[in-house]
């Protein structure tokens, strides 16, 4: 008898990762969330800046990610946070849910209340990518223009919280931000919508508020 091998979907072996990652961090009661930008958009500015201020109340660590250096790896770590790089050649153009599992399975979660997954610079990649994270939060800035969210809808849709960033910039480059708060939102009705500024530190205090509200409902469950 002759055994024909028949394939699996590598789609289901990518979700079993995710959901196995979120049972997992639900049994700690261990709020993660996924920040997702194009490059430059200010993404870990922004990390740089919160997150020593949330260590102040919270046990947390750093998932980073980058195609070629560890450069934001190590302006985290000069922030005083704890960080888990994923090795370069593994993640690509995104964080897979097999990088993403061996990130998690390297730090000791019991210890901690919040991990934030600094994914690679990609607006399409990461998008339809799920790592097992409570939420994902898109990253746009007032350079990129008022028609991202139309062209990448996507992570637009899949995010809980989008954040405007570098609103201070807005009036020299000319941005509409009013439009481009209406395309998110003609994309995703019901996201949360934030503008800020990681560099002048703007409305920081409503994001570590947003990610706080998010972690303690997780925590009462």
């Amino acid at each position: 008898m002759t055994e024909i091998p028949i394939n699996k979907d590598p789609r289901e072996e990518k979700l079993r990762i995710a959901s196995d990652i979120r049972e997992r961090l639900a049994s700690l009661k261990l709020y993660a969330v996924n920040l997702i930008s194009a490059p430059g958009s200010g993404k870990t500015t922004l990390l740089e800046k919160l997150l020593p201020v949330l260590s102040s109340r919270f046990r947390l660590a750093v998932i980073e990610a980058d195609t070629a250096t560890r450069n934001d790896a190590d302006r985290l770590e000069a922030a005083g946070l704890a960080v888990e790089m994923i090795a370069n050649a593994i993640t690509g153009c995104h964080i897979s849910p097999q990088a993403g599992k061996a990130a998690f399975d390297n730090l000791d979660l019991p210890s901690l209340d919040l991990i934030v997954i600094e994914n690679v610079g990609n607006l399409v990649c990461p998008a339809g990518i799920d790592l097992g994270e409570d939420d994902k939060i898109v990253m746009v800035s007032v350079a990129e223009g008022e028609d991202k969210p139309l062209k990448y809808p996507l992570i637009f849709r899949n995010s809980s919280l989008a954040l405007i960033n570098k609103i201070d910039a807005a009036e020299a480059l000319g941005t509409n931000v009013d439009l481009l708060e209406r395309n998110i939102r003609a994309v995703n009705p019901a996201i949360d919508i934030m503008r800020m500024s990681a560099r002048t530190g703007e409305s920081l205090d409503r994001v570590g508020e947003w990610i706080v509200s998010r972690l303690e409902s997780k925590r009462a469950l």
